[in-house]
């Protein structure tokens, strides 16, 4: 069942076919997914009336941190687990075929930016790169690893060594992938005004207990002013997806052919909102199918007519690293 689905989701290509999937994978999840199927049982609903993706249940975030949400009972190859703040509980995701989300976290990059072999790679992690089973610090090892290139690199404090590669890489008119944490690459801007020319600057979310917080809009417009840039780019990924939404700019993502986000209304779970208005996002994650594909997150999110997505801030403190903002202005 493993293979179908994998081949199936990665080929996904137009509205018709992500329905067809998503409901095979909600049929086989309603059966075989202990958890899943409790909640589809506890919510009265039968899985063999659910037809269209509105009828489909949406999994609350917070059942991965109490839960073994698996599908099948297969033997996990990998766990990736939520940073949490001290004292906090934290996600775990058990990953039962990793070679998902490796192409998962490929393929989409390469939707939005092309070949990655074009790209060296510099990534402003810490705090992340300090813990173990960090989804977000497997997903850039393996862009970096695809890249190939010799400067490619992880930076976790050593900030000086990160400048003189930056301007040595710089002068050479080398593409840049510069991905960072808000946090840090808040610090590094402020302390080192750089013209980052020919370099997407990538935030990942992360402010949590570090600075103070600020919107995403005012965060870009620091980054863009000490970088010398027009836009900042971002990343929205959480340890329960196995899925990335990538935004080029003003706070729109987009999603990858096997991933959708719905929007829900804030008072009630079970009732979808059109374009335009704001309310809590569920996420469809087809990659997810060996744990579950249908995620009701904690964030806060607005669709748009162009089939994009914003981010407006979350219900409270999840540990969420793709919501790190408060309310946008």
């Amino acid at each position: 069942m493993s293979f179908i689905f994998k081949h199936k989701i990665f080929g996904i290509n137009n509205k018709n076919a992500f329905e067809k999937t998503a409901l095979e994978i909600f049929h086989y999840q309603a059966d075989f997914n202990k958890i899943y199927k409790a909640y589809i049982n506890h919510l009265g609903i039968l899985p063999e009336q659910v037809k269209t993706l509105l009828q489909i249940p949406f999994l609350p975030i917070d059942f991965f941190k109490t839960q073994v949400v698996i599908t099948e009972n297969k033997e996990p190859e990998r766990i990736f687990t939520s940073s949490g703040t001290t004292g906090a509980s934290t996600s775990r995701h058990l990953i039962t075929d990793i070679s998902v989300y490796e192409e998962s976290v490929i393929k989409t990059f390469e939707i939005f930016y092309g070949d990655i072999r074009s790209f060296c790679i510099l990534a402003l992690l810490p705090s992340y790169i300090e813990r173990e089973n960090s989804s977000l610090v497997y997903m850039i090892s393996k862009l970096i690893k695809k890249s190939g290139h010799p400067d490619n690199g992880f930076y976790l404090y050593n900030i000086d060594e990160l400048v003189c590669k930056l301007n040595r890489l710089l002068e050479n008119g080398q593409k840049i992938l510069f991905f960072g944490v808000s946090f840090a690459l808040l610090d590094f801007a402020e302390k080192h005004k750089m013209k980052l020319r020919n370099t997407i600057v990538m935030e990942t979310g992360g402010m949590k207990g570090r600075r103070e917080e600020l919107t995403r809009k005012e965060l870009h417009q620091v980054l863009t002013k000490n970088f010398g840039i027009n836009e900042i780019h971002s990343e929205y990924g959480m340890t329960e997806l196995l899925s990335q939404a990538y935004s080029k700019g003003n706070g729109l993502f987009y999603t990858p052919p096997w991933m959708k986000v719905i929007i829900r209304d804030t008072y009630d779970p079970f009732c979808r909102l059109n374009e335009g208005r704001s309310g809590g996002i569920n996420v469809i994650d087809l990659a997810n199918y060996n744990s579950c594909s249908f995620i009701e997150t904690k964030d806060i999110g607005r669709l748009s007519a162009n089939k994009t997505f914003e981010i407006l801030g979350r219900f409270d403190n999840t540990d969420i690293r793709g919501c790190n903002l408060l309310i946008e202005e």
